[in-house]
């Protein structure tokens, strides 16, 4: 018989890409999506046929603010495995919308633990989508974070995650549920949401290449971060579920680099020399075209700076790599370029007579 599994989030970057590689492995995937006004599926409709045509795949109406939605999903579903990846996700916005924040990414977790309590299914296996954002301090000697370091969140969304990884736990050890946390450090890839800064930059240098003259803006360039690629940390998120016993896991690349440096990368990628000037809020990066000439791109704009920010952030694998037997396929640099190539297409949309230069 084939297993059931249910991906609250399933509309975003992992649960598009978990969706597609557990149908790979013969499941049958069930989604929760929220209801709205617009198509809020594009990153599955490759996927995702008319319900009345659907033999693997299926969405469910549903909110991790809404314990009955919930309750409703899991009950008629009865899963083999959930995960829940749903949450509101961007950390900057998180200080804006704590309440809210609080509300899907803390409390929705709790939403489903109780369902999966009050509907005795102890066979279930439960994966909570953790983050690099319960570290909030300096790793100390080992330059790295692991699953025993110290967890001091520095945001809303940061201490919504805490509660979230806290419970996970807590819920494995009273009730004997297998319940684990996966503590995936920043992880990007084509279907990135366009406000978070690594997606910004590609499609900011997809549209340069086709023409365009715009200007971006940007916060903490000097933000050190440990970026691998979404596809290969949903592979993880499943190996997690498939062993003897529930655990935690770092799941990270162990190599960190500054918002300045991908930059960097981004225009060797595209054989453009990025140069800057300035300091602080006042620094600017240019391209230097061959003949000298200077050309402005990148300025600085204090409402991008967080409230209270995390310099540095970089995870160590060893214990993910070695127990759940997996590699980091894709460096950063295959990262942006598959980031940027897929950019330059759906630019091209919008500039129809551009030309990469």
């Amino acid at each position: 018989m084939k297993k059931k599994a249910l991906i609250t989030g399933i509309t975003g970057q992992d649960g598009s890409y978990l969706a597609e590689f557990l149908l790979k492995k013969g499941y049958i995937v069930h989604g929760i999506k929220r209801k709205s006004s617009t198509f809020n599926t594009t990153r599955i409709d490759h996927i995702y046929k008319d319900f009345h045509e659907a033999k693997n795949f299926f969405l469910h109406y549903g909110d991790l603010s809404d314990s009955n939605s919930l309750f409703n999903a899991i009950n008629r579903i009865k899963p083999d495995e959930i995960y829940n990846l749903g949450a509101q996700s961007h950390v900057g916005h998180s200080f804006e919308i704590p309440e809210y924040t609080s509300e899907v990414t803390g409390v929705g977790t709790l939403r489903v633990l109780e369902a999966m309590r009050f509907l005795n299914l102890k066979k279930t296996k439960f994966y909570q989508a953790s983050t690099s954002e319960l570290f909030g301090q300096k790793p100390g000697a080992l330059n790295s974070f692991n699953e025993n370091s110290i967890m001091v969140p520095k945001s809303p969304y940061g201490v919504s995650k805490l509660y979230s990884y806290w419970m996970t736990k807590v819920y494995r050890e009273a009730y004997n549920f297998y319940a684990c946390n996966g503590i995936l450090f920043n992880h990007e890839s084509p279907r990135r949401g366009e406000t978070f800064v690594t997606r910004k930059i590609t499609m900011f240098f997809a549209k340069r290449m086709l023409g365009s003259k715009e200007i971006l803006f940007l916060g903490n360039l000097n933000a050190k971060r440990d970026w691998g690629h979404a596809k290969d940390y949903v592979e993880m998120q499943w190996k997690i579920l498939q062993q003897n016993k529930p655990d935690d896991y770092v799941i990270a690349t162990g190599k960190t680099t500054s918002v300045r440096e991908f930059i960097n990368l981004c225009g060797k990628y595209l054989k453009l020399k990025i140069i800057w000037k300035g300091k602080g809020v006042k620094e600017k990066g240019y391209i230097l075209r061959d003949n000298g000439e200077k050309e402005l791109i990148i300025k600085i704009d204090k409402k991008y700076y967080r409230p209270l920010e995390i310099d540095y952030l970089k995870g160590n694998p060893k214990k993910a790599l070695k127990k759940l037997k997996s590699k980091i396929k894709n460096n950063l640099r295959d990262l942006i370029k598959d980031m940027i190539d897929s950019d330059i297409q759906l630019a091209s949309k919008v500039y129809p007579n551009g030309k990469v230069r």
